[in-house]
């Protein structure tokens, strides 16, 4: 018998949370994973160590390659050498309020990034005839201002320059699908979170400090804006709707979402309250946390994803918050261990 033929995947972001989820999904489905990563002086794989295999072992199925979006020729490079048959656009400068500080950096990665990615795909399969399946990952914070329920048909109306490079990658992924018939579909993904989700976003910020505060490292937390409302769902339930966009018969823009939305003062009230603490006493807000231009609220319509895709989100809001705490108060237990014996400081704030 001949050898089974893997499918291939290429992932931009692939050391983020999304990143790590879906090629753990993929892997599970039988794909090579081949991800794209930044070179940096640290260690920036952590999230991907538990499904690291050595290339060496014959067994690998996910490979890492240096990269960057904002370098044409190296992603038209690895689209040629690796071959894939999708290519999933998950890189970018993700913060919004980072955002603010470095816009041309933000609008260099996110939206000319796409760009630059979508040529190289387009051209790969220009000079080779191949098909490849594109993915490209837009955001909730493309509708800003525009009131919500959001689905397909809302206008955008974005409130930082990462929402505006966001909308910007929007079209682009359209432009190329509509000029040069690529299969390429926008997964408009509101808010989902993790207990890998970056220490900077409010949610996981919230989290870690439950943990910290209850084990005893830390007493305040500083935050901004409480009444910012959003459509919070599981990072690892959203990965399965970016694969089966890519497994439809023709490509489609589609909004994912959990059709519920709660405030950060509630999200504060369910994770202070699953330790049995009052989020009044240990938080402050802090001025330099609010955004030049504030979202007030975010609920997405996901009805032409659960009727298209069959799919729905297994892990509720309650759910979602039980994980990341209990995540971050192990975490917090053995900082606790490390501090104690004085292998870390603990950085305690005020």
């Amino acid at each position: 018998m001949g050898e089974v033929t893997l499918k291939k995947a290429l992932v931009t972001g692939i050391t983020g949370q999304d990143g790590s989820y879906l090629t753990e999904f993929l892997l599970g489905k039988g794909y090579e994973v081949h991800g794209i990563i930044r070179r940096s002086s640290n260690f920036n794989t952590q999230r991907l160590e538990h499904i690291y295999i050595d290339p060496h072992n014959s067994g690998a199925r996910m490979k890492l390659h240096y990269g960057d979006l904002t370098d044409a020729s190296v992603l038209r490079k690895w689209i040629d050498s690796i071959c894939p048959d999708e290519v999933y656009n998950l890189g970018a400068q993700s913060h919004v309020g980072v955002s603010f500080e470095n816009p041309d950096y933000t609008a260099d990665v996110v939206a000319t990034g796409a760009l630059r990615l979508l040529e190289a795909v387009r051209t790969h399969i220009m000079t080779t005839g191949r098909h490849i399946k594109y993915y490209q990952a837009g955001s909730s914070e493309m509708y800003g201002a525009t009131p919500p329920p959001q689905d397909e048909n809302t206008v955008f109306h974005p409130r930082s320059p990462y929402a505006v490079s966001k909308v910007a990658a929007h079209w682009y992924t359209v432009n190329y699908r509509e000029a040069y018939g690529l299969f390429a579909c926008n997964g408009i993904l509101f808010n989902h979170e993790s207990p890998r989700r970056g220490e900077n976003f409010v949610t996981r910020k919230i989290t870690r400090a439950v943990g910290r505060i209850k084990i005893g490292l830390q007493k305040k937390l500083f935050l901004g804006n409480l009444k910012a409302s959003r459509d919070w769902g599981f990072a690892g339930d959203y990965v399965e709707a970016m694969w089966l966009m890519l497994q439809q018969e023709n490509p489609d823009d589609y909004v994912v979402a959990t059709e519920d939305s709660h405030t950060v003062e509630e999200f504060l009230e369910e994770a202070f309250g699953y330790v049995n603490l009052n989020w009044k006493d240990h938080v402050e807000i802090d001025p330099r946390y609010f955004r030049p231009a504030e979202v007030d609220n975010l609920r997405g319509s996901a009805a032409k994803a659960k009727k298209a895709l069959g799919w729905t989100p297994k892990v509720s809001f309650k759910q979602l918050v039980a994980m990341m705490v209990e995540s971050d108060l192990e975490r917090a237990k053995r900082e606790k261990v490390l501090a104690d014996n004085g292998y870390i400081d603990s950085h305690q704030q005020p």
